[in-house]
């Protein structure tokens, strides 16, 4: 089975290298992204395809329901290694419809360690527990969640300090919010980017 893995890797390998015979010496040479991707873990949400970038042109965080919490290590030194070593323009906070961690975070079940990662999401339930309270559809709740999710992760993004320390020293990045759907490969923007301190502010005004 996993052997199957490597001949597949062989296949691609051959075929980007008949496309383009440069396209590996041009990667080792150098990895310049403009883009950092913060997205889910779902193996059903591929960065780079979804995009059409090739390896080398994105550089990707990936956990479990895309969360870009201030306590996690791993998720800030994926930030200050893009922000201030790579200089990527664009920070894109990317979440899916369907979302299984999001839905995990507000059912009744005890799903053991995860539960402590995905408290974040049940404070954005809790705090749009009137505007979830409406949805008769328990998929069309979780979608909401997912869109709300994906807007204060792009919040907490946008005033983490290595972002702050980025638009002192005058490099211009900016934060996007999008949410992609499984079911049509399309990717929605939620409208919320930031460039700036001040452009920030009103994304706690949503």
């Amino acid at each position: 089975m996993v052997d199957s893995l490597i001949e597949n890797n062989r296949l691609w390998a051959r075929e980007k290298t008949r496309v383009d015979p440069d396209f590996f010496s041009r990667l080792v040479r150098q990895q310049a992204p403009d883009y950092l991707w913060i997205g889910c873990s779902d193996s059903r949400v591929p960065a780079n395809e979804i995009v059409n970038l090739d390896p080398g042109e994105l550089f990707v965080h990936r956990n479990v329901a895309n969360l870009a919490p201030a306590q996690d290590a791993n998720y800030l030194s994926v930030l200050q290694y893009a922000v201030h070593v790579l200089k990527v323009k664009h920070v894109l906070v990317v979440g899916h419809y369907g979302c299984g961690g999001v839905r995990a975070a507000i059912d009744s079940k005890d799903h053991g360690l995860i539960d402590h990662w995905l408290s974040p999401i049940r404070d954005v339930a809790h705090d749009h527990r009137h505007e979830l309270s409406a949805f008769d559809d328990d998929n069309a709740k979780i979608d909401r969640l997912c869109e709300l999710n994906v807007i204060a992760q792009v919040r907490n993004v946008s005033v983490n300090p290595i972002i702050h320390s980025a638009w002192v020293q005058g490099h211009q990045v900016a934060i996007h919010g999008w949410v992609y759907s499984i079911a049509n490969g399309l990717v929605t923007d939620m409208n919320v980017s930031v460039r700036s301190m001040a452009d920030r502010q009103r994304l706690f005004d949503i």
